[in-house]
C-alpha cells in the first residue's frame, strides 16, 4: 500500500499527464486549421460510438423474453430521448448507462 506522499505523487503525475495530452491538441491547432481526417473523426465519431454502445448492449439479449429485453431497450430508448432533446452524447451516454446500472441493480 502506498503512502500518503506516494499517492499524491501518483495524483498529481497522473493529472499532469491527463492534462498535457488534452491540452496538445489545442495548442497545436489554435493557429491551423485541423485535417479533414480530425474533422471527420470529430464528427463521425460520437454516433459510431453509440452504434457500438447499442449493439453491445443488445448482443445477448433473448428477444423472446420480454423481461430480459426491457432493461437495455429502455436505456437505449432513454439514451434517444436525451440526445433528441440535449443534443450532448457525454450526457446521453452516460445517462443512458446509469438508468441502465440501476434497472440492473
Amino acid at each position: 500500500m502506498p503512502s500518503l506522499s506516494e499517492f499524491l505523487l501518483y495524483v498529481v503525475i497522473f493529472a499532469l499527464a491527463n492534462f498535457i495530452t488534452r491540452a496538445i491538441p489545442f495548442a497545436f491547432f489554435a493557429k491551423h486549421k485541423p485535417p479533414p481526417y480530425i474533422e471527420f473523426i470529430g464528427r463521425y465519431f460520437p454516433p459510431l460510438i453509440i452504434t457500438i454502445l447499442i449493439f453491445y448492449t443488445l448482443k445477448d439479449s433473448n428477444f423472446t423474453d420480454y423481461e430480459s429485453v426491457f432493461k437495455p431497450v429502455g436505456a437505449i430508448f432513454l439514451t434517444l430521448i436525451l440526445q433528441i432533446m440535449v443534443k450532448n452524447y457525454l450526457l446521453s451516454v452516460f445517462g443512458g448507462t446509469a438508468f441502465y446500472m440501476i434497472l440492473v441493480n
